[in-house]
């Protein structure tokens, strides 16, 4: 049996890829258990079983003295063969266990085996089988038995049964991923991804950036009349990417993440890393998208609060906060004990004016003398006499 146990041991070493000697410790474990039986050997008594690893001989030990009355050949044929058959299922399982766990943040590819309560069971290269969960599939796409399937590999855990694949269609790191291996100026890292902001089975926004100046990041991932951004939506079913030019200036970074909108004006506050976006009216639509998917996508992916507005909304905004800023500074001055001249210290000003004057908001004297004639003459009943003779009463009940 010596040398016919080690060409069966080395024969699964090259089939099952379990090392040599794992399955040698596998035998002798599974030999102890059997010469236990066969010598009736007590509990406390110590037994050892050693395989010579270079010409197949095998000797037993009890309490350190070799036992030569036992047929080893008998025994393992009879006895050890399940023992040993159940070490080499837990190898298998060591060996595809490590293999996948090298694999977690890589893209796999399989076969879809079955369907399982809304879960796909993935046959991976014949070796084991991955689950992509419900929660993981994007909601866009459907795959029939027998399809090949590209994944994303989330997970990968011990179980009695086996190691668990968790797989992933939805994961933004597919995207990267898919990029990597599409588009060779990312692999050899010329182009960096920046960020990524995906709606699986919709659309994607991924930012690039080029350390060479003469590298193009855009041109690149969209390949020769765009063979390089096709061959990645096909893969995802159709999903639609937006290839974003990274900038370190974030005004021109939040212009073209929210591409193909075009922006007007933007204001910005560091501190909360918020961003009010002006555009023209006409772009209002583009720049929110569909069910505010564009605007959505284009705040993951720089990492910021955008706010759109329309230019008129904007100046209407601007106006409204105007005469709340000034409300407030009246509010100050009467805390800090200045005086506020009403309205009523106007001479020869009669009541239908001021009531006019104070409908249009001017509800003092510091707001007479902070306004310009034109501003006036749009208050009813005012002309353009009557407006410089009000200013001049306005400073003389200032000066009182």
């Amino acid at each position: 049996m010596s040398q016919e146990l080690l060409a069966i041991l080395d024969q699964m070493e090259r089939e099952k890829g379990i090392k040599k000697e794992v399955l040698i410790e596998a035998v002798e474990s599974a030999l102890v258990s059997a010469a236990r039986r066969a010598l009736n050997v007590k509990p406390e008594e110590e037994l050892r079983v050693e395989l010579d690893r270079h010409n197949g001989k095998i000797k037993a030990y009890r309490n350190n003295e070799e036992v030569t009355s036992i047929d080893f050949g008998r025994i393992a044929a009879s006895t050890a063969r399940q023992v040993i058959i159940q070490k080499i299922r837990e190898a298998e399982k060591d060996v595809v266990f490590n293999e996948f766990q090298a694999k977690v943040g890589e893209i796999v590819s399989g076969t879809v085996y079955r369907f399982d309560k809304g879960n796909l069971i993935v046959d991976l290269l014949g070796k084991t089988e991955g689950m992509l969960l419900k929660r993981e599939q994007s909601p866009k796409e459907e795959f029939r038995q027998g399809q090949r399937i590209c994944t994303y590999v989330v997970e990968v855990k011990k179980d009695t049964r086996g190691p668990q694949i968790i797989l992933s269609r939805t994961h933004p790191n597919l995207l990267k991923k898919l990029f990597e291996l599409e588009v060779p100026e990312i692999y050899e890292g010329i182009v960096e991804i920046k960020s990524i902001s995906r709606e699986p089975g919709a659309r994607s926004k991924i930012a690039v950036w080029s350390k060479n100046e003469k590298v193009d990041s855009v041109g690149a991932c969209v390949g020769m009349r765009g063979n390089r951004i096709r061959n990645i939506v096909n893969e995802l079913q159709g999903e639609k990417i937006d290839i974003v030019r990274y900038s370190d200036d974030i005004r021109e970074y939040i212009k073209a993440a929210l591409s193909p909108a075009k922006v007007s004006d933007i204001k910005l506050n560091k501190e909360l890393l918020t961003a009010e976006v002006v555009v023209e009216d006409d772009q209002l639509s583009l720049a929110i998208g569909k069910h505010g998917q564009n605007v959505r996508l284009a705040s993951r992916l720089i990492g910021w609060e955008l706010d759109i507005r329309t230019k008129t909304t904007a100046a209407g905004q601007k106006e409204k906060e105007g005469k709340a800023e000034k409300e407030e500074k009246i509010e100050k001055e009467i805390k800090a004990g200045k005086a506020v001249v009403s309205l009523e210290e106007l001479s020869g000003v009669g009541e239908k004016t001021l009531q006019n004057l104070k409908e249009a908001g001017f509800k003092n004297i510091d707001d007479i003398l902070e306004a310009d004639i034109k501003d006036l003459m749009k208050v009813k009943g005012i002309a353009e006499k009557k407006a410089k003779k009000i200013i001049e009463q306005a400073r003389e009940a200032k000066e009182k």
